[in-house]
């Protein structure tokens, strides 16, 4: 679910859900317990990175290795340096300074792209990681229990009648 509501529909939901049923097939009535961990998490955002010019430390060298008196004559190759991240990437491949200089952008924004998104990703898994708990039977947020046709909400105590939450129409009071 998305919208500008979705956050308060959905927050009470993160953590373990206990759903005890007696099954149809069940001669002896015995209550079958089942645990389900569940993580509410905002859906990501493309963000556009962007390079601020007085963030960028350029230096230029010569190249080493084959490429005979150019080579050796000219200062052709880039390191460019991030300063806000430390960052630093090293270009020669190409015969121009300037060729070089667009190589050694484009590497830098991958790698700070690349650095971005993954420190996202880590973020967006400790978040799950803290909404789900170990998913052990103790760690529990609703208990579901059809036999009886009560939900129980363990943070509030609160009690709802099945057929109520299985429908969404009921509301968790603080």
């Amino acid at each position: 679910m998305t919208g500008e509501w979705a956050d308060d529909a959905f927050r009470d939901e993160g953590g373990g859900h206990r759903w005890q049923r007696v099954p149809p097939n069940d001669k002896r009535g015995r209550v079958h317990t089942s645990t389900v961990t569940v993580a509410v998490l905002p859906e990501p955002t493309a963000t556009q990175l962007t390079i601020q010019p007085g963030d960028l430390a350029w230096a230029f060298s010569r190249g080493s290795g084959p490429g005979g008196q150019n080579r050796n004559k000219t200062e052709t190759a880039v390191d460019l340096t991030h300063r806000p991240s430390g960052l630093v990437v090293h270009c020669e491949s190409e015969r121009s300074q300037g060729q070089n200089k667009l190589n050694a952008l484009a590497m830098l924004r991958a790698r700070l792209w690349s650095a971005q998104v993954e420190a996202a990703h880590a973020e967006r898994g400790a978040a799950r990681k803290r909404q789900l708990g170990s998913g052990a039977r103790g760690d529990k947020t609703w208990t579901v229990r059809t036999q009886d046709d009560v939900v129980t909400h363990h943070a509030t105590g609160q009690k709802f009648r099945l057929r109520e939450y299985l429908d969404g129409d009921y509301e968790v009071c603080r």
